[in-house]
């Protein structure tokens, strides 16, 4: 083969095993890194690590939560450590566990778990609670939480 043709030959061979800067996600690729994520939050919120759990969220996120107040409240990394440094505080051994994640589009994870912990009065909680997290970019920008706050 002459070097005219094999120089071409080589550098397409090394250019088609590049990856690909602007490839787009497919949905399936989407979910899959969506649930990782996911997962990884629940870990950082079970060991209490608040600093990595909220860089998880982008620099300002809406908030749905009934602990925040009515409507969408917007919160900073600072504020979302605040909150939940302070539910540390309150309930030392909070912790969540993850029934179900339900992958919704490619920006949308529906999250069932369950909260328990130890109330101030020193009486055992289980929580049920859902969550739907909208993801993208990567980061979280949505937080919508659902919870009956009213129950004894």
């Amino acid at each position: 083969m002459s070097r005219q043709l094999l120089l071409p030959l080589v550098i397409f061979a090394i250019t088609a095993c590049q990856p690909q800067e602007t490839r787009q996600e497919t949905p399936a690729t989407a979910s899959s890194n969506n649930e990782s994520l996911v997962k990884q939050y629940f870990e950082h919120f079970n060991n209490h690590d608040w600093q990595q759990m909220a860089a998880m969220y982008s620099d300002t996120a809406d908030f749905k939560d009934p602990s925040l107040g009515e409507g969408i409240v917007t919160q900073t990394h600072e504020q979302i450590i605040k909150k939940y440094g302070e539910l540390q505080q309150v309930i030392p051994d909070v912790r969540d566990s993850v029934i179900t994640i339900y992958p919704s589009g490619d920006k949308h994870m529906i999250v069932e778990f369950v909260s328990t912990g130890t109330a101030p009065d020193k009486s055992k909680f289980a929580l049920p609670i859902c969550t739907i997290f909208t993801i993208e970019s990567g980061k979280i920008t949505q937080d919508f939480t659902y919870y009956d706050n009213f129950s004894e």
